[in-house]
């Protein structure tokens, strides 16, 4: 128990320096069948590894849906993902990832697992392509040289539940109450995946709420501090520009952990509150947001919790 800890503490700590953990598996062939592609997910959104299990499928179960299994008495849902990215394993489908992500729980089914890799954030380049479908929110050069040609597509697991599971993704945004900003500011937020920050853009207007958008969290650290510059030149707060910054954690190049603490730690830009809204749920995360001086955490996708986290962060 005291080596699993350590083992969560260790991977917790790599926040503070802009790395993370990648966990590096194959779904087989492309439809040609020419290669083996890399496939990857942040080691956070694992649960467990477990070999496969015995499937039940259920009347009117689809592709990419295989059906349940029973794992320790909680029955989980199985997602076919070389289905989902359209590749044809050769061995067939032998290992299940069972992650948790937004509240919820469900296992993918893989070919094969190669290993866990430590990278920097900077080594991770958004890439909304069509490689992998729709689902590859980025790719991940696993070597520190730039002409290495090891990369790994990193999966964009909102994108794929929203679209296998959209019923028990959507937000009911029928009935909220406008938040007021002072007159000229914004929210600005970041978030790597594109159904992400497609409920996050609708449950900003559902709330009145102006907004700028980012994809990354350089980006929206370079946003920030164009706009600050601005404020400087005028002479007004930032405040009168920037109202909130809302960011998720898993993105490409700088991830939220670090825009966090980079703004906390300037003088002129720690005023502005930060709310971290993130699929990596769990106490270690929330924790460490605290540490690093976020004003407030909420799981996504649950509009009323967003909405409560967003006026507590606002009355700061």
């Amino acid at each position: 128990m005291d080596a699993f800890q350590k083992e969560i503490d260790e991977r917790t700590n790599l926040t503070s320096s802009n790395k993370f953990e990648l966990l590096l598996f194959r779904l087989g062939a492309d439809p040609h069948g020419v290669r083996s592609e890399l496939f990857g997910i942040n080691v956070f959104k694992i649960r467990e590894i477990v070999p496969m299990q015995e499937i039940t499928k259920a009347a009117g179960t689809r592709s990419p849906l295989l059906g349940m299994v029973n794992i320790r008495g909680q029955i989980i849902s199985v997602i076919d993902l070389p289905a989902v990215v359209g590749c044809v394993p050769k061995s067939g489908l032998n290992i299940l990832l069972v992650t948790e992500y937004a509240r919820s729980t469900q296992a993918f089914a893989v070919e094969s697992v190669d290993e866990i890799v430590r990278l920097e954030w900077s080594q991770v380049l958004s890439a909304e392509s069509k490689a992998g479908g729709n689902f590859v929110t980025s790719i991940a050069r696993l070597d520190d040289d730039v002409s290495s040609s090891r990369l790994a597509q990193v999966l964009d697991v909102e994108q794929i539940l929203h679209e296998i599971m959209p019923s028990e993704r959507d937000m009911d945004m029928t009935g909220l109450e406008h938040i007021k900003l002072k007159p000229g500011s914004v929210i600005l937020a970041a978030d790597d995946s594109k159904v992400a920050r497609s409920l996050v853009e609708s449950g900003l207007k559902a709330l009145g709420l102006p907004f700028v958008m980012c994809k990354t969290g350089k980006e929206a650290w370079e946003k920030l501090q164009d706009i600050y510059k601005e404020t400087k030149s005028q002479g007004v707060p930032i405040t009168d520009r920037v109202a909130m910054v809302l960011t998720d954690l898993e993105m490409p190049e700088m991830d939220g952990f670090t825009l966090t603490r980079n703004i906390k730690r300037d003088d002129g830009l720690k005023i502005i509150p930060v709310v971290i809204h993130s699929s990596l749920s769990g106490s270690a995360n929330e924790d460490h947001v605290k540490n690093i001086g976020a004003d407030g955490y909420v799981a996504k996708f649950v509009i009323e919790d967003l909405t409560a986290a967003l006026i507590k962060a606002l009355a700061k």
